[in-house]
């Protein structure tokens, strides 16, 4: 609600393919990346299921911090500047009750609470990086 704007182009980046990928934190506190999918409902929230006693559970339950990407998408091999970016998420996962209507009921549900999300992409001849976070708000800079 903060940067409608923004969260829109996130969004749009999420929704692009059905694959995204997980990172979590192992016992020995390691990383862990899977695939995962997730939705965002109509209040923006953003929920995602798991298989149950997966290791991707079992580190969640252990430890809720994950960091998440949208799915990759090329740029075009002509055209850096067509490339229409990528968008992460950091933050914490919580338990919540199964969706109406889920296909997977007894599977565990999480909701994301964001702790930062971030577009990047290119415009003309350089990279530009928006990012949002709660209480900073949202920024953009620019690289070459």
């Amino acid at each position: 609600m903060d940067a409608p704007e923004f969260a829109a182009r996130v969004r749009e980046r999420f929704e692009a393919g059905t694959n995204k990928t997980l990172a979590t934190i192992r016992r020995d506190g390691s990383p862990r990346i899977s695939g995962t999918e997730l939705e965002f409902d109509d209040l923006g929230r953003i929920t995602l299921g798991m298989m149950p006693a997966s290791m991707k559970e079992l580190d969640v339950r252990r430890d809720p911090r994950v960091a998440i990407h949208s799915p990759t998408l090329e740029p075009p091999k002509d055209d850096p500047a067509g490339w229409l970016g990528e968008a992460k998420f950091a933050g914490t996962l919580r338990d919540i009750p199964a969706p109406q209507g889920s296909p997977f009921p007894q599977a565990p549900h999480f909701e994301l609470d964001i702790t930062e999300a971030v577009l990047v992409y290119v415009v003309g001849d350089e990279l530009a990086v928006e990012s949002w976070h709660p209480g900073r708000g949202w920024t953009r800079i620019t690289r070459r």
